[in-house]
């Protein structure tokens, strides 16, 4: 179909699109290939409830024939037949069609040079739109005869003598007619993005692109003016393309090497469309290196990790390793030093590496003469999480090559770890001031080191270890601004404690495991998982994603699919009782509207509100009463929630607890990190009862904490920044014992 469909919007009222009437396929399905719900999703242009609501309402809809039970996979020749079948005027998105005419018009491993050759084809579009119009009006055969011939002169130009076409046929005319067709609506650059992207995520270990924003920082590191870039790892390109994006003057020449030839193709392509001249080969680039002998401006990498069979026992006697020849087990340090032998003087590379390499012992010597001879400038610690699926913080390491005799006395260390939001900026200040000479040292940040301090038995290029920690502000005004705030809190805690006429303390309150809850009926319990690698996920994207950090921190959902990759399609609803697994203070919080997806490290306790209050659950599912269900890893703490323990009391009550849990929780205007009430709650037991019968204040505070508890709450307190005095030194009329220090969550 070279246009889009029309199918009914009846099934789940959606909105429809406007789009082109067709009512047959042209093109004929070769073999058929198998499609999974996200994909019909995209066929129909609908949701994935859509799909899940066909399934049960049509019993014609077809049958799987593979997959698993919660992800079931689908002949794409059935699905097509019986969307067609079901059109009554719905617009269907004709790309989606035309990815999956794709995938089922040639055999899997040929699918990427079809995708490479439509790149191509697409550059041809790019740059001689004219003269495709001209051509397109012959048949068949007489564009067949001269296609490929034009398409290679158009992409000599950006591409620098690009490989030979192998799918540009007679047989493919019906094909990229539908291709022409789309990319004159879309544009040829975001129709390619589009397969390409498709590609990718039926082949994710073919490629790893490196997240946009460290990749826009690399750019900047390397300068503002080269003109010769080299990528030896290149990939998808995407380190490419910011440097070719951030360049004053623009980039002359993209220069790249990828060890797998799909992805070097596809690479050239993509970049060829944004309006640069490019050369991507396929190879490995230790063992094979394309580009012998060149010198560029900037090198830009993102290299393989912990690559033991990168080749130390073939290139032992490589001129490259000028440093120290690399060890066996560290192959970074033989991409750090094939970066160095491509620049000219004066040249800059940024290079993105694991932690490990600044300090293993085997490295040191190599390390070393990096810096004695002044090629490492300087190293940048990113903070965790900047790159996903790591669970180590990378770091960056600028290199350049000496354009004189004279050898640098200093290295800059950059941490950035704590500033997630701005880590960018601080790094690319701290380069630049380093760069124009002036004075780098701002305490826990940055620090320029004399590289006599780092040239010890250990050579550790850790930033961290050298830098100061960053002194307490005791300013007049912060201590004052403390004291203020900690009077307000104090006034707040005599309103949050009614008199009530209970008399029944928290020892006499029957309590029952949740997972006998769960048995009996009166709960259910769900948990997330992440994708596994090589499945599809069921949940569409951008949907919003609720964290275990929004749960913490009281805030609405702050993440999104694809970002956050999660398995299944769980929707958070109101009343739903939410707990953090791995956290750093117990937490838990009833969901209000939003309906976002459950995200992971979450349990999701939905109870019946006909037996079970949801704020008298999270009430006692953060109070200390659970606080031995904990378990204590580094600075986090670890939850069953099944272990978890609530008093089984009288619906009634419940409810009376819970309008009480749901006050405390919302009552801090003063702190926007209302959780902290939690750990006064946690230290005055209200966790467990939320009132103590008829008490003034002294008798509270003595009834409040047992001996027994002391230490472990007062530690818990602690981290929320609230301390307590020894009981006995407490005065018996006041709080004034309390001092309050800050803290961040």
């Amino acid at each position: 179909m070279d246009k889009d469909v029309q199918m009914t919007a009846a099934d789940n009222g959606e909105p429809v699109d406007k789009g082109v009437q067709a009512t047959d396929t042209e093109d004929q399905v070769d073999r058929d290939v198998q499609v999974t719900a996200a994909d019909i999703a995209r066929l129909g242009d609908v949701g994935r409830a859509a799909v899940s609501n066909w399934r049960r309402r049509h019993d014609d809809f077809p049958h799987p024939v593979g997959g698993t039970a919660t992800s079931p996979a689908f002949s794409l020749g059935e699905i097509k037949e019986w969307l067609l079948g079901h059109s009554e005027g719905r617009v269907l998105p004709a790309r989606e069609w035309l990815w999956q005419d794709l995938r089922a018009g040639v055999p899997e491993e040929d699918l990427a040079d079809l995708i490479a050759d439509l790149g191509a084809f697409l550059v041809y579009l790019d740059r001689e739109g004219d003269d495709w119009a001209a051509l397109s009006a012959a048949d068949d055969a007489a564009v067949a005869a001269v296609l490929p011939e034009r398409v290679l002169a158009a992409c000599a130009a950006p591409m620098r003598n690009p490989p030979p076409t192998k799918c540009l046929i007679r047989g493919r005319l019906p094909l990229l007619r539908r291709v022409a067709t789309l990319a004159a609506e879309d544009g040829a650059g975001k129709t390619f993005a589009f397969l390409r992207e498709r590609y990718f995520e039926l082949h994710t270990k073919r490629m790893y692109a490196t997240p946009e924003p460290v990749a826009r920082l690399m750019a900047e590191l390397c300068g503002p003016s080269p003109e010769v870039v080299l990528d030896p790892a290149c990939g998808s390109g995407a380190l490419l393309k910011a440097l070719r994006d951030h360049s004053d003057r623009g980039v002359r020449l993209l220069l790249g090497q990828d060890a797998d030839e799909a992805t070097a193709r596809l690479t050239a392509a993509h970049l060829a469309l944004h309006a640069a001249t490019v050369r991507v080969s396929f190879g490995d680039s230790l063992r094979q290196d394309a580009f012998p002998g060149t010198l560029v401006d900037a090198v830009v990498c993102n290299p393989p990790f912990n690559d033991r069979a990168w080749g130390y026992e073939e290139l032992t006697a490589d001129p490259r390793w000028e440093y120290g020849l690399p060890p066996r087990m560290e192959s970074e340090l033989a991409w750090v030093q094939h970066a160095l032998s491509h620049l000219g003087p004066g040249g800059i590379a940024v290079m993105l590496m694991p932690p490990a390499v600044a300090n293993r012992r085997s490295g040191r010597r190599v390390r070393a003469q990096l810096i004695r001879r002044g090629a490492l400038r300087a190293v940048i610690t990113l903070p965790l999480g900047s790159i996903p699926n790591m669970a180590v913080a990378l770091t960056l390491w600028i290199l350049r090559r000496p354009a004189d005799s004279g050898t640098p006395g200093h290295v800059l260390m950059v941490d950035t770890s704590d500033r997630q939001e701005g880590f960018a900026r601080v790094a690319v200040d701290a380069w630049e001031r380093f760069e124009a000479g002036a004075d780098v040292d701002e305490p826990g940040v940055s620090r320029a080191v004399p590289a006599i301090d780092v040239l010890d038995d250990d050579i550790d290029l850790t930033p961290a270890r050298y830098l100061a920690p960053p002194p307490a502000d005791l300013s007049p005004e912060r201590v004052t601004g403390q004291r203020s705030r900690m009077a307000d809190l104090l006034r707040l805690v005599a309103e949050l404690v009614p008199a009530v006429e209970s008399s029944r303390g928290p020892k006499d309150l029957p309590m029952v495991p949740l997972a006998e809850l769960l048995r009996r009926g009166m709960l259910t319990i769900h948990h997330q998982s992440p994708v596994r690698p090589g499945e599809p996920s069921e949940v569409p994207d951008g949907l919003t994603v609720l964290t275990a950090e929004d749960v913490v921190d009281d805030t609405p959902p702050s993440a999104t699919t694809p970002d956050i990759a999660v398995q299944h399609e769980i929707i958070v609803r109101p009343g739903d009782v939410l707990v953090p697994n791995v956290t750093r203070r117990p937490a838990a919080r009833v969901a209000g509207e939003g309906a976002p997806v459950l995200g992971l490290r979450l349990s999701l306790l939905r109870p019946d509100p006909a037996l079970l209050d949801p704020h008298f659950v999270a009430g006692f599912l953060s109070g200390s009463v659970n606080l031995r269900n904990y378990a204590t890893v580094g600075s986090r703490a670890q939850m069953d929630v099944r272990r978890a323990e609530l008093p089984l009391l009288p619906i009634e009550e419940q409810r009376e607890y819970g309008t009480l849990n749901e006050k405390h929780t919302k009552s801090d205007p003063l702190n926007p990190h209302s959780r902290v009430l939690d750990a006064r709650q946690d230290h005055l037991d209200i966790g467990r009862l939320r009132a103590i019968s008829g008490t003034s204040s002294a008798a509270f505070q003595s009834a409040a904490v047992s001996r027994t508890n002391r230490r472990a709450e007062a530690t818990f307190l602690g981290s929320h920044g609230i301390h307590f005095p020894p009981m006995e030194k407490m005065p018996d009329s006041s709080y004034s014992g309390i001092r309050s220090v800050p803290h961040s969550p």
